[in-house]
């Protein structure tokens, strides 16, 4: 079992920088990829960012390249996400999510999940 809990969400005022993170804790390992989702109200679940097999990669979804950065600190068991620039489209419930064997890419091969920090992005 792994546990996820998420911190750093709340009010951000659009252009500023936001950081979430995930402390993982439990039977964690390196054979868990972690990443980043986010729900909106009445909307699926959708893909945020993710760690690849090697320490050195990573995937965001389009909208958010360039603006947020995905990172982890092996030694801390925490994965992090920075937020820049956030827009108000921004705004919605962000999960962390860990997935054993690969990239936290789709929601339906997810192990674990954080419990969804809400981010408010105001104009």
């Amino acid at each position: 079992q792994v546990q996820l809990v998420e911190s750093g969400g709340g009010l951000v005022q659009a252009g500023d920088s936001l950081r979430l993170s995930c402390v993982a804790s439990g039977r964690t390992s390196s054979n868990y990829r972690m990443g980043w989702f986010r729900q909106a109200p009445g909307k699926d679940r959708e893909f945020v960012a993710t760690l690849g097999r090697s320490t050195d990669t990573t995937y965001y979804v389009e909208s958010v390249k360039g603006r947020f950065t995905i990172s982890e600190d092996n030694a801390k068991n925490t994965v992090y996400l920075q937020m820049n620039s956030p827009k108000v489209e921004d705004s919605e419930l962000y999960y962390c999510a860990a997935r054993r064997f690969g990239p936290a890419l789709h929601p339906a091969e997810i192990d674990y999940w954080g419990q969804g920090p809400q981010v408010t992005v105001s104009s």
